[in-house]
């Protein structure tokens, strides 16, 4: 099964180098390693045991990179692509990849990441709960903007721009926004569109005047909904990029807080209070701490209506340790780079019965729960989502309790 070609090498004065490889383990960023003359070769577009011929696409001091040119001996795992832009753009790592593939290769970066960083070779992970979209499902995109007006990406490793028409991880709203916006944004460098893929509303930023766009921007914040709830977004607050899934984390950590109803729970780095507006009905009191003033703002009209909610708008690392009162329950779900060392240190001495720690970052998750678990708290289960379909990238659900 030879001679599969993806996308043609990129036009240049002078012609590509080309080597052939043994593809090895998949590497960070969703790459396949290889070894090559004594260099490490970090390869976009494979899957590990294929026999493959790549372009070299950059070398630093560091780090080399390359491309899939022709899968020569290709796994049968391979699938074709149904983006034209595979390859010249990387926003998708994984398109080529059959995605029940995909999955397992996910529990296996989590797998990973726990026996190396958080040295805990004997962890229950559960199977990847898969996207029920696997394209379409991006409600937030960010482009960036040429002098003629054009939208698109940056290749992460050559660093070309590449105009794109339509982005198939984007949800179809956003792919509609774009066809409005393209060549017509000369007035800005970077633009972000935010859509609600449940109420259908939508946000440009920034504000464009030309008389050649026919839709609204500036908007200050956007609305979606999840699980029959309505949540105000402004334009800098944190909101993960698919909807369903995040419907469904919502209700998965409902399910493992295993709730009585009168519990008291603080939900740290609460964001835009989504989490803290989808327990509030089935527990005694919320107490939802986040720094982000944007966010708080957001949460102040998410919490409407909710008499059990308490907002605080603080650093965790300096308020955790200090409430009045020990919680019973905990969420956590800090920024990619996991918990300060001082929210640790404040959990272990005065630990909650029950956490569950959200995490996109496997590494730092692994880190943090080396820690935990070190202290008064057993892991119970982790549980990996797939919110980001086509791509490496994994969320996870890790449950502890209080020994």
């Amino acid at each position: 099964m030879g001679g599969i070609r993806y996308w043609p090498a990129d036009k240049d004065d002078k012609p590509p180098e080309l080597i052939n490889l043994k593809l090895d383990a998949m590497g960070w960023m969703g790459d396949t390693l290889a070894e090559h003359d004594g260099e490490r070769i970090f390869v976009f577009g494979g899957i590990p045991g294929e026999e493959v011929t790549v372009e070299i696409i950059w070398r630093g001091k560091n780090r080399t990179s390359a491309r899939v040119v022709d899968a020569k001996t290709a796994s049968p795992e391979r699938v074709a692509p149904v983006c034209p832009y595979f390859g010249q753009c990387t926003g998708c790592q994984w398109q080529h990849i059959r995605y029940e593939y995909q999955l397992e290769l996910k529990r296996k970066i989590v797998l990973e990441a726990l026996e190396t960083i958080g040295e805990m070779p004997d962890v229950p992970v559960s199977p990847v709960v898969p996207s029920p979209q696997i394209l379409g499902y991006r409600n937030h995109a960010r482009f960036t903007v040429r002098r003629d007006g054009s939208l698109g990406f940056v290749n992460r490793d050559s660093r070309r721009f590449l105009r794109v028409d339509e982005c198939l991880l984007m949800h179809p709203g956003i792919n509609h926004i774009l066809s409005q916006l393209q060549g017509h944004c000369s007035e800005t460098t970077q633009l972000s569109v935010r859509y609600g893929t449940n109420t259908g509303d939508w946000l440009i930023q920034p504000s464009m005047k030309s008389e050649d766009i026919p839709l609204e921007s500036g908007q200050k914040h956007y609305v979606e909904a999840l699980q029959d709830r309505r949540f105000r977004i402004a334009s800098p607050s944190f909101f993960q990029v698919n909807t369903p899934q995040a419907e469904q984390i919502g209700q998965l950590i409902q399910e493992r807080l295993d709730l009585r109803g009168d519990e008291l729970v603080v939900d740290a780095y609460a964001g835009v209070g989504t989490f803290a507006v989808l327990l509030a009905p089935f527990v005694g009191k919320v107490i939802a701490i986040e720094e982000s003033a944007s966010a708080n703002e957001d949460a102040r009209a998410n919490i409407e209506g909710l008499s059990n909610v308490e907002l605080m708008e603080a650093k965790t690392e300096t308020v955790i340790g200090t409430l009045p009162q020990v919680p019973d329950v905990l969420i956590l779900d800090p920024p990619r780079v996991g918990c300060r060392p001082e929210a640790l240190e404040a959990l272990i001495a005065s630990p909650p019965k029950r956490i569950v720690y959200v995490s996109c970052d496997p590494g730092a998750l692994a880190r943090d729960l080396k820690i935990l678990c070190g202290g008064p708290f057993v892991l119970e289960e982790i549980l990996p989502v797939d919110l980001f379909p086509q791509t490496h990238h994994i969320e996870c659900l890790a449950t502890l309790s209080r020994i």
